[in-house]
């Protein structure tokens, strides 16, 4: 090997003397002691109870730090829970904030990536300024936010490196400096070997050769998942192997592919700048399978491998562990002494112990300063009150072994509810500290689920839609058109693409003719594979575009379901409004007939993805200002169209592109005083019908549209309509006891509309099951204008039988 092992990208390289190429030797040998130090003494740190769960990087060492030799200013990583010797090596993470993360510390200066949210191991840099702008990307080394969900990081990954084709190809956005530097940024993916059966892995990796993107994807192969060895997780028990196809030949574009052994130094630092200089230059993707890793402590400390490995599989990994054949390897080819790596082994030894120290005494003094501040309260309690018994909440936090914040609280609400006959300045005072705590730990534990600036897009200013004296009548598909044209040439920044996006402009003509306007980097065409759209947008909006991601139909939501749920609606919270992706979801659904194309699951979608707006417009002029309110913002959404409304005429506004909805803020689309109806999207059509009957039946109905689902009617407008009919009916598609129940929880318990009721509220739902294809299916398997009349005209028979006698 030749003496160029640097610490920097050597795409330009120059020899190094002796004495410098030691000396990064030597301080790659450090870092790997001190990552594997931590990992050892993290494990002891939850077997003793200091810490909850641990889940580690050992035996990946050397890999990592490989990479990170490679990864420059602007590059991104989207990786998995094993990589902490990477973010060391990076300079992205000190032993320091690996323990305070260890012990989830709740402050952000002392654990940047999540503030204590995220289990050990989950990695990410702080991307945005407390004001929520945006950080320089290209003077820094960014990591995306890790989850936990196996391969559930490859989404992310392919959209991150997408944004830097985009960068690269479209010429308008070289302007945007503080994202890219004309589209030479690699993303960096990390997995373990078993998660590449994941089909979201395959999905990313057919994804990435059809866009040809800067994606270089390493595979830390182990031989395990958990317990469950190679030969029942993939093919050949080789992952290199069986993607043999996608090499680039001359029969086309595909990956170029490396394989490398975990524990070989030398060979690691060659594959990767070699990797990785293609990759950032040809815009090529590359995937490295680094192969005979080890992992010395097993998988998590949930167990010990002790149970699954065999002893000959023992002794092997004892035998090749990475940082055993890197000493062995500068000591065969004289790099360093043995007395050298002894006192660097023992140096790493005393700076970690050192570091884990400091992590905790840093971790528990806030802690311990709430337990002062709550004694004290709590025995001036007891010298006011003496009768009652306190003494055993004051020693219960005296003698607790490494209390937490919930152990103190607990004590302190135990104590008010014993006081609560009490009157006392002491009861008064420890009331107002727990309320006071009560605001600190929302902070802690419960904010930042959207955005708290003011790029929320709660702070977006309404503005109405105005109409020329002369209507002129479009189809609903036209005004989304004129809204989409009118952005994309407002902000370069904006790219949509899904299935059938480009070409004809979407199957509904959303699009139609903007591909040939604006370009393919614009506006594009992508593969059937929902997982990884919704990923695309991910990445590319953590980068600093405004992308619009279509689903064709609701229904096939459910296929990128976990990638929202687990990476984008949880992004902002679990970096503790470190980071955001300001994706627009763009989809269908309601009234179409069929079991596949008339989905409504609103139910699941508002149970899985809170922390992402979901906006439900009754038609395309709603839609539209929707689409402008959130491009105005810096926060994700789901925006599900009315798909019977396309070819429904509506008035063309004359401020297309400017006008805006406001999310959280229902719409009385009728005035009544008898029945009070609460729905949304297609079934407004459904009730405004229905109200032309029941207005025949002496039936005076008010008709709510609440237009957003999340956020739900901040001002609780809807009560006061209840206020005045003292009867409510909720009517949607859903199943029974879907996005119905939802509705009634919020507008009876938040709202406290049970209070104004004389009568049973009511639910219009449609079946349990999905409906039947054709018309008739539709109407015996979702609320009819006929079911609205008579639910509503039943409610008024109830209360008044004698006017509204019975129909049936």
């Amino acid at each position: 090997m030749s003496n160029k092992v640097s610490s920097e990208s050597t795409i330009e390289q120059r020899e190094l003397s002796f004495d410098e190429f030691k000396a990064i030797v030597l301080s790659d040998y450090k870092l790997a002691n001190e990552s594997r130090q931590a990992s050892l003494l993290g494990r002891k740190e939850v077997l003793t109870g200091k810490a909850k769960f641990g889940i580690f990087g050992d035996g990946k060492e050397l890999a990592q730090i490989a990479m990170a030799k490679v990864f420059m200013n602007g590059d991104f990583r989207s990786g998995y829970y094993r990589d902490q010797t990477f973010m060391m090596a990076a300079g992205l993470l000190t032993v320091k904030e690996f323990f305070a993360q260890l012990y989830a510390h709740t402050d952000v200066d002392a654990e940047p990536s999540s503030a204590g949210r995220s289990m050990n191991g989950h990695f990410g840099t702080r991307l945005l300024n407390k004001d929520g702008s945006w950080k320089v990307q290209t003077e820094n080394k960014n990591s995306s936010s890790d989850i936990s969900p196996t391969g559930g990081q490859m989404p992310r990954l392919l959209g991150l490196a997408y944004a830097s084709k985009l960068y690269r190809q479209n010429s308008d956005l070289h302007t945007f400096s503080d994202f890219s530097i004309n589209g030479n940024e690699v993303a960096f993916g990390t997995i373990g070997n078993a998660s590449t059966s994941e089909g979201h892995f395959f999905e990313a990796i057919n994804a990435a050769g059809v866009l040809q993107v800067p994606m270089a994807i390493s595979v830390w192969d182990d031989g395990y998942g958990i317990s469950v060895g190679a030969e029942y997780q993939t093919t050949k028990q080789n992952i290199s192997e069986i993607l043999k196809g996608f090499q680039r030949d001359d029969i086309g574009q595909g990956y170029e592919i490396y394989r490398v052994n975990g524990w070989d130094y030398a060979s690691l630092c060659e594959t990767y700048e070699t990797a990785i200089h293609i990759c950032r230059k040809e815009h090529v993707p590359v995937l490295i399978h680094v192969q005979e890793m080890t992992q010395p402590q097993g998988h998590s400390t949930s167990g010990s491998h002790e149970r699954y490995k065999s002893k000959d599989r023992l002794n092997w990994e004892s035998e090749y562990d990475c940082i055993k054949k890197m000493r062995d390897w500068m000591l065969e080819t004289a790099v360093a002494s043995a007395e050298e790596l002894d006192q660097i082994e023992e140096n790493s030894k005393k700076f970690v112990r050192e570091c884990q120290k400091e992590a905790w005494s840093d971790f528990n003094a806030p802690i311990k300063s709430t337990i002062s501040e709550a004694l004290d309260l709590l025995e001036k309690c007891q010298s006011e009150s003496p009768n009652t018994d306190l003494q055993k909440h004051v020693n219960a936090l005296k003698t607790a072994i490494d209390p937490s914040y919930k152990d103190v609280i607990s004590e302190v609400r135990k104590v008010l509810r014993k006081f609560r006959n009490i009157h006392s300045a002491a009861k008064n005072d420890l009331l107002f500290w727990y309320k006071e705590q009560q605001d600190i730990n929302e902070d802690r534990f419960n904010s930042y689920l959207f955005n708290q600036t003011n790029s929320s897009a709660l702070a977006v200013e309404e503005i109405l839609p105005q109409f020329g004296e002369e209507p002129t009548w479009v189809d609903g598909r036209e005004i989304l058109n004129a809204c989409f044209d009118k952005a994309f040439t407002r902000d370069p920044r904006i790219v949509a693409f899904g299935e059938d996006v480009g070409k004809i402009g979407d199957v509904n003509q959303g699009f139609a003719g903007l591909q040939e306007k604006y370009g393919e980097n614009r506006i594009t065409d992508t593969g059937i594979r929902e997982a990884t759209i919704m990923g695309q947008g991910i990445g590319l909006a953590l980068r600093g575009l405004r992308p619009i991601a279509e689903i064709q139909y609701l229904d096939y939501l459910l296929y990128g379901l976990q990638t929202l749920s687990d990476d984008l609606a949880s992004l902002s919270y679990r970096t503790k409004g470190g980071q955001k992706a300001p994706l627009i979801i763009r989809t269908r659904g309601h009234r179409l007939e069929g079991i596949w194309h008339s989905g409504s699951p609103i139910g699941m979608i508002l149970g899985a993805l809170r922390g992402i707006h979901v906006l439900v417009p009754r038609n395309m002029t709603q839609a539209a200002g929707l689409y402008n309110t959130m491009l105005q913002s810096d926060e994700p959404a789901l925006i599900i169209e009315c798909l019977n409304g396309y070819r429904i005429k509506e008035n063309l506004p004359l401020n297309i592109g400017e006008f805006t909805v406001p999310l959280g803020k229902p719409e009385v689309l009728t005035e009544g005083t008898d029945v009070t109806i609460v729905t949304y999207g297609s079934c407004c059509r459904i009730a405004q019908d229905a109200i032309t009957q029941l207005n025949e039946l002496a039936v005076s109905v008010e008709l709510i549209d609440v237009q957003t689902l999340l956020p739900f009617d901040i001002n609780h407008s809807i009560v006061e309509s209840i206020k005045k009919t003292n009867r409510v009916l909720f009517l949607d598609e859903d199943v029974p006891g879907g996005g119905s129940a939802y509705l009634m929880q919020q507008v009876l318990e938040i709202q406290n509309g049970y209070y104004h009721l004389d009568a049973k509220p009511r639910t219009l739902t449609a079946k349990p099951h999905r409906p039947a294809y054709g018309s008739d299916g539709d109407y015996f398997s979702k609320p009819s204008v006929d079911d609205v009349v008579e639910m509503v005209y039943e409610m008024m028979h109830e209360s008044n039988p004698k006017k509204f006698p019975t129909i049936f």
